[in-house]
């Protein structure tokens, strides 16, 4: 036999947890041809690894490169790292369907400015990542807040019956022409107003429609335990997927708290399908927000737009300088980005070790000085708390970047190293894989990692980008053709309103 590509001597780490071992992989096309002993097989490109680990490539469950999918080194960030997938629109922000004629107001501030909030139609983003191509795959969420700033005059109150109707028009609209599911971002201004039964409503909707309910919850502060509360009753009122987003316990008082939280997830899952996701850092980071202000607590100024020279300074220092309150500084700061130093490590290490924790990075590309964790997520899970710490295995550690979210969200045909499935593959040395990223020098790209394949294409190698755009737009399959419950109404008995498990195609979808 002869394939286009064929990786000798490497040591395969299959991706659904189970023990390592050494043998060749065949890659034809865009799919993994045969893994084993291939001695007598010969390739177009053989590489020989010596023992390096392969492993299937990483799925970045948590991200916002909605538009980074469509810049040109955009997704250089996350190749570097061995991302091969990742699902865009979280915390209920989505780059469509929504335009802005001028600056964007925060949250949307994440996705950059208003030259890319340029779809009003969510089919005209799917398109235009058709015709530009992706470099790595892409699972695209619709956010709640986008749906409200389109569809509401202003968003400070909660969606009247008929605004949550045309709510509920857009999402499926959306989700047909190829939206998997819906974000939400119920902490942030645009969102903070809304009911718990407005976002029933929705969540029902998408859940009928095959689509998971992925949650930014309402507080992770003073009100942790009734955020998570409330998120698992959204779910069991729609009975579909439920994700609760980069899982934390924020500041002092929540300090320990990610036990019985984690303990109520688990209970909840007795009768609920639930996943979770964490990034591996114990700092978060987002909009500058006035009331983390005067607290006491480290906050790094990552961008400023009007004093973009305030980058990668401490709001504490600036407020200083001003000779002023640190509230009265971020003021004149916004709109701006922050890093918040306001998670227990401990914390952090008891999250990430739960057995059905996924990783994701939620890095935000378009900030200035951006946290490290857009550079950093996975090798550091690798380096640092599998290698290093020895929280858990290599094996283990790459069960939850792969195998762990493929299954949760569907992915079909990928997620792990298996002949037929696609090649999205990682090439790594288990001895150096490590983070370089860090709060000083966020934007460095992390050690170890050699090579990676999306769809049987190298788009990483020798320390850089190949600048190949092989990735698919991966969206559900549709459960029954032309059918709109929302529009037309129909029973309980309608197969069309059955809440089966998600399936994906990897079909771009065509508007």
């Amino acid at each position: 036999m002869k394939y286009d590509f064929l990786l000798r001597n490497a040591t395969l780490i299959s991706g659904d947890g189970s023990p390592r071992f050494s043998g060749d992989l065949a890659i034809d096309g865009d799919r993994i041809a045969a893994i084993g002993d291939l001695s007598l097989a010969t390739g177009s490109h053989e590489i020989d690894l010596q023992g390096k680990v392969v492993a299937p490539g990483f799925i970045d469950v948590h991200t916002h490169d909605d538009a980074a999918l469509l810049a040109e080194d955009g997704m250089v960030p996350k190749i570097s790292q061995g991302v091969t997938t990742v699902i865009t629109g979280n915390c209920g922000i989505s780059l469509a369907p929504v335009t802005f004629r001028a600056s964007p107001p925060p949250p949307f501030t994440l996705l950059g400015g208003n030259e890319n909030f340029r779809f009003g139609r969510f089919g005209d983003y799917v398109a235009e990542l058709r015709r530009l191509g992706t470099v790595t795959n892409a699972a695209l969420l619709v956010g709640h807040t986008t749906l409200r700033q389109q569809t509401m005059p202003v968003t400070n109150r909660a969606a009247n019956d008929e605004e949550v109707q045309q709510m509920q028009v857009e999402l499926e609209r959306a989700m047909t022409e190829g939206a998997f599911g819906m974000s939400t971002g119920l902490d942030y201004p645009p969102a903070i107003a809304s009911s718990t039964e407005e976002v029933k409503a929705l969540a029902d909707t998408a859940a009928r429609l095959g689509g998971p309910y992925v949650t930014h919850t309402r507080n992770y502060f003073e009100k942790l335990e009734e955020a998570i509360e409330e998120a698992i009753d959204i779910a069991g009122h729609a009975g579909g997927k439920l994700v609760i987003s980069h899982h934390q316990v924020t500041g002092r008082a929540n300090f320990g708290k990610s036990k019985p939280t984690l303990e109520r997830i688990d209970k909840a899952r007795e009768s609920l399908d639930i996943g979770l996701d964490v990034y591996p850092y114990s700092a978060s980071s987002t909009v500058l927000r006035l009331e983390r202000c005067d607290t006491g607590l480290r906050i790094l100024i990552t961008w400023s737009e009007p004093h973009p020279e305030m980058a990668n300074r401490e709001l504490s220092d600036i407020a200083r300088e001003w000779a002023c309150t640190e509230r009265a500084a971020a003021e004149r700061l916004l709109p701006a980005g922050a890093v918040y130093f306001q998670l227990d490590e401990a914390d952090v290490r008891h999250i990430l070790s739960h057995p059905r924790t996924m990783v994701g990075s939620d890095g935000l590309p378009h900030d200035k000085h951006p946290h490290p964790r857009l550079w950093g997520t996975f090798p550091r899970v690798l380096g640092h708390y599998a290698r290093d710490e020895n929280l858990f295995s290599f094996e283990e550690a790459v069960f939850r970047m792969t195998g762990l979210p493929a299954q949760e969200f569907g992915f079909v045909d990928r997620g792990l190293l298996m002949p037929g499935n696609f090649a999205d593959i990682v090439v790594f040395d288990p001895e150096t894989v490590l983070d370089r990223a860090t709060f000083e020098h966020p934007q460095q790209p992390a050690a170890g990692i050699d090579q990676v394949f999306v769809n049987g294409v190298v788009v990483w190698q020798d320390g850089a980008s190949t600048g190949a755009r092989p990735g698919s737009v991966l969206r559900p399959k549709p459960i029954v053709q032309n059918h709109s419950s929302i529009v037309s109404g129909h029973g309980a008995n309608c197969p069309g309103c059955n809440r089966g498990a998600l399936g994906y195609s990897d079909e771009k979808y065509a508007t």
